[in-house]
């Protein structure tokens, strides 16, 4: 049965191509989306992007002689219509975007002969949407679980073992074997070391051979503050620099939100970063610190500080608003805090690795900053779920945390 869905303005900032995810059913945009929109087009970032990408998509449906009053068809049977609706109270009150966008919903409810739905990413919206008797719903095309199904390391004889085609990890006795396709296997060195840095249990052993594969292309780390998804990714980043398979380490970290400026904080732009870098240059002064012991003294980076490693080129540090429309060959990149980035910033990420690149995603899916993701729709969780088959793959749910004892404690507990 057809429906009536009311897009919310935050569903198209979230997705500027949702609209073509419902050509089966009748779209009403209201006209506080369209002003919304309109007023939120305007700078650089990643939602003036979305919001201009937005308004090109609705504008590009008039190309064939729609109109947009009177309902564009879409060829799956469904519609589209922008409606003006009424911003006003009974008793002349004017009413808020949201509160207008909801209007629109009651009205539409009182004179549609099929189910009328809210469709909005904004919590507050759907609630509102509810207690005036109109159904409201979440945007469900890029929610997922499998992120949470899967990524742990497996037990012999775990049928989740042959479930998957990209690389996972199954443990028999005191052997730890990779698997990838349909049939491939080998077993990995246990208790390896990188940039001197030693994994502390069977998750981070795991971890690090993901991290050093050369046929594993992109690696998405999950799990709790205090696991070691950022500590290890860079230290396998700068292993495999020194090997020379790679011409950098680059990290990168959205500021939350993902693609605003970086606000009025003084100073030139490494100045400004520092204090949403800090995590990464704590990591890195963990490694310039670790003793390192090599049989090969010829292959010990002589590294005397994080600042160095910066300094150097070694190490490049940048938020993502840059990485937009650059092309990032033999770079080993590495995506920190990435469940605050949204499905379409992934795709951006991915598309900007040329010929060599390796791209590392870490993040913890239960610690989300960013207004409108949740555990199920972050970008993190989308790339897991789309690229779950593929063989140059890999995805890790990092369960124990190595921070110290407290932290673990605290992870559980608070």
């Amino acid at each position: 049965m057809q429906k009536i869905y009311v897009i919310d303005t935050s569903v198209l900032v979230h997705d500027p191509e949702a609209l073509e995810k419902f050509q089966d059913n009748h779209l009403i945009i209201p006209i506080t989306v369209i002003e919304e929109l309109d007023g939120l087009k305007r700078g650089h970032g990643a939602v003036a992007r979305s919001s201009r990408q937005a308004l090109r998509a609705i504008d590009g449906l008039r190309d064939n002689g729609g109109n947009l009053a009177e309902g564009i068809t879409f060829s799956g049977g469904g519609s589209l219509r922008v409606v003006l609706g009424d911003g006003q109270t009974h008793s002349g009150r004017q009413l808020s975007g949201d509160d207008r966008i909801i209007k629109t919903a009651v009205d539409m409810k009182g004179q549609a002969g099929a189910p009328v739905v809210v469709v909005s990413k904004d919590t507050a919206v759907r609630i509102k949407s509810e207690a005036q008797g109109v159904e409201a719903q979440d945007y469900k095309h890029d929610k997922t679980t499998a992120a949470k199904e899967f990524g742990t390391v497996l037990k012999e004889g775990d049928p989740k073992a042959q479930m998957l085609l990209s690389v996972r990890y199954q443990s028999s006795g005191d052997r730890i074997f990779r698997l990838w396709g349909k049939a491939s296997q080998m077993p990995i060195k246990r208790q390896r070391a990188v940039s001197g840095i030693m994994p502390k249990n069977p998750d981070q052993e795991c971890a690090i051979d993901a991290l050093t594969a050369d046929d594993v292309q992109v690696v998405a780390l999950a799990g709790r503050a205090g696991t070691g998804k950022t500590l290890l990714s860079l230290a396998a980043g700068l292993h495999e620099k020194e090997k020379g398979r790679y011409e950098q380490v680059l990290v990168a970290r959205p500021v939350v939100p993902m693609g605003q400026d970086l606000g009025y904080l003084p100073g030139d732009v490494e100045e400004k970063l520092r204090p949403w870098m800090q995590p990464i240059f704590d990591n890195l002064d963990v490694i310039v610190g670790t003793p390192q012991e090599r049989k090969d003294e010829r292959h010990i980076p002589r590294y005397k500080s994080s600042n160095y490693l910066v300094e150097s080129d070694a190490v490049h540090i940048e938020p993502l608003t840059y990485i937009r429309g650059r092309s990032l060959p033999r770079r080993y990149m590495i995506i920190d805090e990435a469940q605050n980035l949204r499905p379409l910033d992934v795709k951006t990420i991915l598309t900007r690795a040329g010929e060599g690149t390796k791209v590392v995603f870490t993040g913890d899916l239960d610690q989300i900053d960013t207004p409108y993701l949740d555990s199920c729709s972050n970008g993190l969780a989308f790339l897991t779920a789309r690229f779950i088959n593929e063989e140059f793959f890999c995805y890790l749910n990092l369960a124990r945390s190595a921070r110290s004892a407290l932290a673990e404690k605290a992870g559980e507990l608070l």
